[in-house]
């Protein structure tokens, strides 16, 4: 029996010819990354080994992302333990103020992953990296620290679902739709430690900002990883950001899978995901009249340049809604000068809504944007949990950019096409 494309970049990694689902493997890792909220505690791990040097300091990066610029005490002594620890050992790979971004975005356009890579992270969204062709999966702290010293990870190898991508989006349909139909049909844990796997002719008509989009969301149905094959698109990306040499993983034309859905794309519809889990989705026919309270743009999963220029193409000439709170992320300062340049904040702006320096914070009820008992926020983030954005008594709901930037023009979740 063939391989799938992540059993083949696994097998590789650990040296073998060949692996099966649920076999228990050693790989070598490329890249292990931490944030300023999970490094610490790996940081202190290491502090109980009996080696504590890294493996390669080349190949760890440590991006301040959550609580940055600090918000508290708490989060600047945490940067510090990063900061500390990366000035000790050396730390190639080490992103503060000024250099920072949000960690998912800012890696692919370093050109620190590139395809065929083996990438651990103490996040869960560190599966983004898929879209560029690469097995990457979150791991605890502990897992980190472990990484961090041997250069190596233990994984038991996952089954996979296929999902045949075909058909033309619609206007004003995005990766987000795409990711969150997915998560509607298959539920949050219909992908349960398996690997998610992309393909099919529909997959050209998706930019490589949806694409890190459906992936990033793949630990929203399970899944150990999100993975596209790796075409033009993708090989144009990583010779634009990168200089390393990358392998191409195909999957075997016999490699099994355990299901197989087919996607039409031409056939979705704007999506919204509502309290309190991502899977409880409704098409934007369906939303019914939902005031709001605030919209957040931005995040490791809607915060690049596609999702910034959509949400000025829509905002343009408008202004957000009385007594809604609009806020802007742009996801890298990368992002933040493109779309200066662009004028994309001018029109934020303009329009009222605020424009951040690149952070996690709402996301993950930190800071920028905490939600109080009853409040409602429109957000492109990826979680919606109770008590995920502030009070328990408030409520996320999930969105595209376009969305999400309709929303705060009408004060109510809304599309686009709505405004015409």
């Amino acid at each position: 029996m063939g391989m799938t494309m992540t059993q083949k970049i696994l097998a590789a990694h650990a040296g073998l010819s060949e692996v099966k689902a649920g076999q228990l493997i050693e790989a070598d890792l490329d890249l292990v990354l931490g944030n300023d909220i999970t490094s610490p505690v790996a940081i202190n791990e290491m502090t109980k080994m009996t080696k504590q040097t890294v493996f390669d300091k080349d190949k760890i990066a440590l991006v301040m992302d959550h609580f940055i610029p600090n918000k508290d005490i708490k989060s600047a002594e945490n940067c510090k333990c990063c900061r500390d620890f990366a000035c000790r050992h050396e730390i190639s790979n080490y992103f503060d103020v000024g250099e920072m971004g949000i960690e998912h975005a800012l890696l692919p356009e370093k050109g620190l992953v590139v395809a065929g890579d083996a990438v651990i992270g103490a996040d869960s969204h560190t599966c983004t990296y898929g879209a560029l062709g690469v097995f990457s999966t979150g791991v605890g702290s502990t897992d980190m620290a472990a990484g961090m010293v041997t250069g190596k990870a233990w994984f038991k190898v996952p089954s996979a679902i296929r999902f045949e991508l075909v058909g033309k989006p619609a206007k004003w349909v995005s990766g987000k739709d795409v990711i969150l139909h997915i998560i509607g049909m298959i539920g949050v844990d219909g992908a349960l430690y398996k690997s998610m796997e992309f393909t099919g002719e529909g997959i050209k008509h998706l930019t490589m900002d949806d694409r890190f989009t459906i992936c990033n969301m793949a630990i929203e149905a399970g899944g150990k990883n999100g993975i596209f094959p790796v075409d033009d698109l993708a090989i144009q990306y990583m010779k634009e950001h990168s200089k390393r040499e990358f392998t191409v993983y195909e999957a075997d034309a016999d490699a099994e899978y355990e299901e197989t859905y087919t996607i039409d794309l031409s056939q979705l519809k704007p999506t919204v995901s509502f309290p309190h889990l991502p899977e409880n989705t409704r098409t934007i026919d369906e939303v019914g009249d939902i005031a709001i309270d605030q919209v957040v743009i931005g995040s490791c999963t809607n915060g690049r340049m596609d999702d910034m220029r959509i949400a000025a193409q829509v905002m343009k000439g408008r202004k957000v809604a009385k007594n809604v709170r609009c806020i802007v992320i742009p996801a890298t300062q990368a992002i933040y000068l493109q779309s200066l340049k662009e004028g994309l904040l001018e029109i934020f702006i303009e329009a009222g809504a605020v424009v951040s320096t690149p952070t996690c914070g709402p996301c993950l009820g930190g800071y920028m944007g905490i939600l109080a008992a009853g409040e409602r926020c429109v957000s492109t983030t990826n979680r919606n949990f109770v008590g995920r954005m502030g009070h328990v008594d408030s409520e996320v709901y999930l969105a595209s950019p376009a969305v999400a930037a309709a929303s705060a023009v009408t004060g109510k979740i809304s599309c686009p096409c709505q405004l015409d």
